[in-house]
């Protein structure tokens, strides 16, 4: 039996199977490609992101210090207010009664007071009258007396006489003169009925005042915010019956992780996005914060203020979007965080390429945003870097570079904690 011998296609077909698999096999030990981002400087914003809400300088809860009923509300939620207007009355006939009763009591005291103090004068004046002239009197007979006397008409005795009857008079109109100082500079009687009247006088003040308090008035210009009595309801002292809002440039409120207290500073820009209008947006500053955190929620609570004019479609208590610029540079080299093998803050490491193999390269961090951070040391303008951070570590590999994109500029999100009142 005679051997086989393969055909000249036979062959060739052989050849061409043991090439292809000669070169299947030295392609799988080719080096593997790795993408790789070729590291240059550019701008970074480092801001936050936070919500906040619109609120007025001043807002104000106004209540009756009465118990009373309302009779009329005069405003609706929204109106415009001047400073002084009347916003509720409340029903003030017994007020005024009061009042008219107080008035009265002061009228009839200060008549009294009057009639004292003109009476008392005259009976006064008239009394010294009285007595100046019985002292004439006696000072004629002590005269006269004195000359009879000394002819022999009469004894010593009636001298003697004569001369108590002197003392006498002196002393009536002494004490005359007195009563009519007294009534000329307010004594006890006029000083009694003095005080009678201005005691009714304050009673007719303090029933002015109640009165007056049965109608509450806006504190300033504002704008009425919220309505929270009708007429007819029976209202207590304390309880809040209209809220209203004092003109003045707005603020806009929020609440940031405490984390990021070394981030903010008074003075910096913000831009802000109201939900309902997200289509104009407006620029902000920061205008100060909280001098202490919020325990509970650790946080701090910052204002910020529109710059120029506020947009007219803010509200009170609008929710806004917040995006607050902390730092920037304009030229930094960066890296993406998920390139990140470690990081520990100021400190971390990146794979890179170099020469053909995969190593691993400590780096010091800086500013950062949701996507980058700022590389200070560690690497140079166009190295080559590694975007998977799981690459193992000294094997070799090819590159295929890829564009990364540009740092957007925001800080870890601060979103989520809202405003406070």
């Amino acid at each position: 039996m005679s051997a086989w011998r393969p055909k000249r296609w036979q062959l060739g077909l052989l050849a061409g199977v043991a090439l292809a698999a000669a070169s299947l096999a030295l392609w799988s030990w080719r080096d593997p490609v790795l993408e790789v981002a070729e590291v240059h400087a550019a701008p970074l914003r480092q801001t936050l992101q936070f919500s906040a809400r619109v609120q007025s300088p001043k807002r104000v809860e106004m209540g009756s210090t009465l118990t009373a009923r309302v009779a009329e509300v005069r405003v609706r939620e929204g109106d415009r207010v001047r400073q002084g207007q009347v916003l509720l009355q409340l029903d003030a006939a017994e007020w005024q009664a009061a009042l008219d009763q107080a008035r009265a009591q002061a009228l009839q005291a200060r008549e009294k007071l009057r009639s004292q103090r003109e009476q008392g004068l005259l009976v006064a004046q008239a009394q010294l009258a009285q007595a100046q002239a019985a002292q004439a009197q006696a000072e004629q007979d002590w005269t006269r007396t004195q000359s009879l006397v000394g002819a022999g008409f009469l004894s010593p005795a009636r001298l003697d006489d004569a001369r108590k009857a002197l003392d006498v008079a002196q002393a009536q109109v002494r004490s005359a003169q007195a009563q009519l100082d007294a009534q000329a500079r307010q004594g006890s009687e006029a000083a009694a009925a003095l005080a009678q009247w201005q005691a009714a006088e304050a009673a007719a003040r303090l029933a002015q005042s109640k009165l007056a308090q049965t109608q509450i008035l806006a504190v300033a210009d504002g704008q009425v915010l919220e309505r929270l009595a009708e007429p007819g309801q029976i209202v207590q002292p304390g309880k809040a019956l209209l809220g209203q809002s004092v003109d003045g440039p707005l603020e806009l409120i929020a609440l940031v992780d405490e984390r990021y207290l070394g981030q903010l500073q008074p003075g910096q820009a913000a831009r802000v996005l109201a939900d309902a209008y997200p289509g104009r947006p407006f620029d902000a500053r920061l205008d100060r914060l909280a001098p202490q955190v919020d325990a509970q929620r650790g946080a701090v609570q910052v204002w910020l203020r529109p710059e120029g004019a506020a947009p007219a479609f803010l509200r009170e208590d609008m929710t806004l979007s917040v995006e607050l610029l902390t730092a920037q540079r304009e030229r930094a080299l960066t890296v993406p965080l998920t390139a990140l093998r470690s990081d520990r803050g100021a400190e971390g490491s990146v794979a890179v390429l170099r020469e053909g193999r995969v190593e691993e390269r400590a780096i010091g961090l800086g500013l950062r945003n949701l996507d980058h951070v700022e590389v200070l040391r560690g690497l140079s303008d166009g190295e080559q870097l590694l975007l998977d951070a799981q690459a193992p570590l000294g094997h070799r590999a090819r590159a295929r570079v890829v564009e990364t994109a540009t740092p957007k500029g925001v800080s870890r999100d601060a979103r989520g904690l809202g405003g406070m009142r």
